[in-house]
């Protein structure tokens, strides 16, 4: 992956099979969208005091050219979800971030 990577996992032991599937998904962005400069993954256990199970927050911060898009707050029981879920949230601004730029480009057919 020739993009910047940083994959931080907070208050989570560390695991190679959930950093591959991050790495994973992330070039998969990279293909989709070649001009990706940065890409922050945050994985996150944090401390809740809810009925319900543990809950892991996934977020996301790309660097693209001429902005930064960020997917917040993605959350979910499993963990790979999490970042499933997240991913494909960042693939949809992706998308839309590469409608705006094509429209605001200037019609060269005149």
């Amino acid at each position: 992956m020739e993009v910047t990577l940083q994959i931080t996992m907070r208050d989570i032991p560390h695991s190679d099979a959930l950093e591959s599937h991050i790495r994973e998904k992330a070039a998969k962005l990279e293909k989709f969208y070649p001009h990706i400069m940065h890409c922050r993954v945050t994985v996150e256990l944090p401390h809740r005091h809810h009925h319900q199970g543990r809950l892991f927050d996934v977020r996301i911060d790309m660097t693209v050219p001429g902005g930064e898009l960020v997917i917040n707050r993605i959350v979910n029981e499993d963990v790979h979800i999490a970042v499933r879920d997240a991913f494909d949230a960042a693939k949809r601004q992706l998308e839309n971030y590469s409608h705006r730029q094509a429209s605001s480009l200037p019609d060269k057919s005149a």
